[in-house]
């Protein structure tokens, strides 16, 4: 099968794919509990799956594995704040310096925009200078990296589950893309294989319970969608009871 367009989900059928095997290992490895596409505690992302392994006592360990099929898509989740951050504060010092020397030499470029004349703005733009346009695209460029794409990170930070998964075709596995404390499952004849464990991140037990609570609300919308129970049958159903 190709890298085709999975119409009844918007997905790819590589990414299907992974989704199917990431289940598959899941439930091999005791998480009885699972579902696709689950909104997370604590933040804006969903899971591409989340599982739940129960244990003989107490509530047990939460699982999230988050596929990947192409290195684009990849680093696009894995931006690392901290470097980030730093490549921000240097590119707005040269945007800095960049603008004291405009000032300085293109006087013309003064908005007289405020009764003061420190506080005037100076229309930049206007000459059409590269270097400075290139640093505006840098500084573009990295303020919606720090802000859209790091999900590994915040995943982490917000302990939103107790393991995390990254599932890819073996030949995209490289030690340097994978983020911190992720473990990776990497494709390989047709199933996965373990080949970074990941680390243990303590979880409140009230995320666990969410998380399962969340992983059981999916269950049961997919029965409804296979009995074709509607949520007007459920109302329907409601009002008949009171």
């Amino acid at each position: 099968m190709g890298a085709g367009v999975n119409n009844r989900r918007g997905e790819t059928v590589a990414h299907a794919r992974l989704k199917r095997l990431a289940l598959l290992w899941a439930q091999a490895h005791d998480y009885s509990a699972c579902a696709f596409e689950i909104t997370l505690p604590r933040c804006r992302y969903r899971a591409d799956l989340a599982a739940y392994r129960p244990r003989s006592t107490g509530l047990g360990s939460t699982a999230i594995f988050e596929c990947k099929q192409a290195l684009v898509d990849l680093r696009r989740d894995n931006c690392r704040t901290t470097a980030t951050r730093q490549g921000l504060e240097k590119v707005q010092r040269r945007r800095q310096i960049l603008e004291k020397h405009l000032r300085i030499h293109y006087p013309n470029l003064r908005i007289a925009d405020s009764l003061f004349s420190e506080l005037e703005s100076h229309d930049f733009a206007a000459i059409k200078h590269r270097g400075y346009g290139r640093v505006l695209r840098e500084l573009a460029a990295l303020q919606n990296r720090l802000f859209d794409c790091t999900k590994f990170e915040t995943l982490m930070r917000y302990r939103c589950a107790n393991l995390f998964f990254l599932v890819l075709p073996n030949e995209l596995f490289q030690a340097s893309e994978v983020p911190v404390g992720w473990g990776v499952l990497a494709q390989a004849d047709g199933e996965l294989a373990l080949m970074r464990k990941p680390v243990w991140q303590e979880s409140a037990p009230e995320n666990r319970l969410w998380f399962l609570q969340r992983i059981a609300t999916a269950g049961t919308r997919a029965l409804n969608r296979q009995l074709e129970i509607t949520f007007e049958d459920v109302i329907s159903s409601r009002c008949r009871s009171c």
